[in-house]
């Protein structure tokens, strides 16, 4: 079992991203945040979700950091975020796509640990 530090800040910042229908970056969050706590709180408390499996992070294309809920059952074992994410390059939106599973191939003697597949382009709202 995790033992893990719950704070209103946390709370807050996680109900957040459980909420909000695209991944959200740091400035956004503190924007939405309405100064609950300050940035390197907010900083800190990403880490710590992150490390706890219960967000992911999400490089865009032009490396901005967003950060999405987990959508798992913590009571299996260890998990990946091995599912595309979507970018708009309008406005700039990213979000999971959870039922797509990405593909590839890649030469023997290489092992994947991690996948991260962006794909960029408009989405619904935008097209």
């Amino acid at each position: 079992m995790k033992n893990t530090r719950n704070t209103t800040a946390k709370s807050a910042i996680l109900e957040l991203i459980k909420n909000s229908e695209v991944a959200l970056s740091h400035a956004e969050i503190q924007k939405l945040n309405q100064e609950l706590c300050d940035r390197v709180t907010i900083y800190r408390i990403l880490d710590r979700l992150v490390t706890e499996d219960v967000i992911h992070k999400i490089a865009t294309p032009d490396g901005t950091i967003k950060y999405a809920a987990c959508h798992h059952n913590h009571d299996n074992h260890e998990h990946t975020h091995n599912h595309v994410h979507f970018s708009c390059e309008k406005c700039h939106s990213v979000t999971c796509l959870d039922s797509v599973e990405p593909s590839y191939t890649i030469p023997k003697n290489y092992l994947v640990k991690e996948v991260n597949f962006t794909l960029s382009g408009l989405c619904p709202d935008c097209i």
